[in-house]
């Protein structure tokens, strides 16, 4: 640099120079404070142009923050550990492939269930993400406050109090409630009757969705006030749904008359009579629409009564596959408004009469080991795919040896074809994955490549991740 020249007249060259290097030309004879530095040779001078830019651009030059920027706290911590290093580019491809929601919400289900979680490089969940597994919580508020330019809540204790209240982010503050729930159903209703008020629709339906964790009588009381008093028609119609689930069914109007109408009680057999519903099938698509909106109108207890039946006994008399949508309207009034018991048996008589598109409405409220039992089940007497099968039994099946069931053969046979297409039931491939325990994985992917698969076709990416991720989850 020459004595000469200041950092000011430097810098202000230096737009001369980078166009004419945007452009394609030389620039040595833009700084000519540098001429002697640069020296004779064209190119050289180029080289050394560039060097000289470099260092004083470096030295000189330095780049000021927006004044928006926002130093953002660090991303938590959760409860379960991050997927092993070695697997993160499987899953990071198996996210990549999803193209819709729910095949990523499968995936972070099944992760989580077997006792992991994503690095937060390869997913994180938005704030709005309700289908997220609660384990996400603690990120979901970390994004919730991170779009809203705010910084962290005061939250000091996992345990949730009326006190500590605001001081929880909502997917935080909903993952404390379930865990309170579950400890002390009382604890969490109390709260819910001192803070509820102050929440809008939207809040008050899910919170109050999580009674139905340990719902019983004690939380009548609470439900028939939300009824009587709460302004939003969609709380009012979830707390009639749960006090129908407590046999406190509503007072019967001229509708379930109506309803009933579609419906008579017979009797058959000689010797051992028994009774049958006996089904008047619709004759107009508006008859059908009025039908399919009385049953959802109505709950299991009130529909029962109007036909002199206790629900258990509706269940069982229950003429099955006969009409398909009344079939549909029976097991969604059973999922929604039924008791524990009469859900189990309404899920027994279901699976024994192949009605497996059914148990798929009443499987979220089974238990995890029902749901599974009644997914290989299924499989094995009744033949269904495994997209089915995983619909039933949800993301903790652990299924010893799927593959030896009917659609197992039935799966090994078509990639045997000759006109077989790599994209092929790659629905059933992932949905197999799913299903099967970790020891299963392992031998269901030797047993397909042994019948010509190449172990890196993309179809059996759920399998390889499963047959390689320890299980350190809860068994089911």
């Amino acid at each position: 640099m020459t004595e000469t020249a200041g950092a000011e007249e430097i810098f202000e060259a230096m737009g001369a120079v980078v166009t004419r290097w945007t452009m394609g030309a030389t620039a040595a004879s833009a700084a000519p404070f540098w001429r002697t530095a640069l020296g004779d040779d064209p190119v050289e001078a180029e080289l050394r142009l560039l060097a000289l830019s470099g260092q004083f651009l470096g030295a000189t030059v330095t780049v000021e923050a927006p004044s928006a920027l926002r130093v953002l706290p660090d991303i938590p911590p959760l409860a379960l550990p991050t997927v092993p290093e070695p697997l993160r580019p499987l899953v990071r491809r198996m996210l990549a492939a999803s193209k819709e929601a729910a095949s990523r919400t499968e995936l972070v289900h099944f992760l989580a269930a077997r006792g992991w979680t994503t690095h937060p490089a390869d997913w994180m969940p938005d704030a709005s993400d309700e289908d997220a597994p609660d384990v996400y919580a603690a990120w979901r508020d970390w994004s919730a406050f991170a779009a809203a330019g705010a910084t962290t809540r005061r939250q000091t204790s996992d345990q949730l109090t009326t006190e500590n209240w605001e001081d929880f982010w909502p997917a935080a503050r909903k993952a404390a409630l379930i865990g309170l729930r579950r400890r002390d159903p009382s604890a969490a209703r109390a709260l819910l009757e001192a803070k509820l008020d102050g929440e809008n629709a939207d809040a008050r339906l899910r919170l109050i969705s999580l009674l139905s964790e340990r719902l019983s009588d004690d939380d009548v009381a609470f439900l028939e006030g939300l009824v009587a008093n709460d302004r939003a028609p969609k709380v009012k119609a979830l707390a009639t749904s749960m006090l129908a689930r407590l046999g406190h069914r509503p007072a019967a109007g001229e509708d379930i008359a109506e309803l009933t109408g579609f419906f008579s009680v017979k009797t058959k057999g000689l010797l051992r009579r028994s009774r049958v519903i006996e089904i008047e099938r619709p004759k107009t698509p508006a008859q059908w629409q009025r039908r399919k909106a009385l049953f959802d109108g109505t709950d299991l207890m009130s529909f029962s009564g109007a036909l002199g039946l206790s629900p258990q006994d509706l269940i069982a008399a229950w003429d099955w596959n006969v009409d398909p949508a009344a079939d549909a309207g029976l097991i969604k009034l059973i999922a929604e408004t039924g008791t524990d018991a009469q859900l189990a048996q309404a899920a027994g008589i279901v699976s024994e009469n192949d009605a497996t598109g059914l148990i798929v409405a009443l499987a979220p409220r089974l238990e995890p080991a029902e749901r599974a039992r009644f997914a290989a089940a299924s499989l094995r007497a009744h033949g269904i795919g495994f997209e089915m099968a995983q619909m039933i039994a949800g993301p903790a099946a652990r299924l010893d040896d799927p593959l030896s069931a009917p659609s197992g053969a039935k799966l090994l046979a078509e990639i045997r074809r000759d006109d077989a297409k790599p994209s092929d039931h790659v629905a059933e491939f992932h949905a197999l994955g799913l299903l099967a325990s970790q020891t299963a994985a392992q031998q269901t992917l030797q047993r397909l490549t042994a019948a010509g698969l190449l172990q890196a076709d993309p179809r059996l990416d759920m399998l390889r991740l499963n047959a390689a991720l320890d299980d350190k989850g809860e068994t089911t």
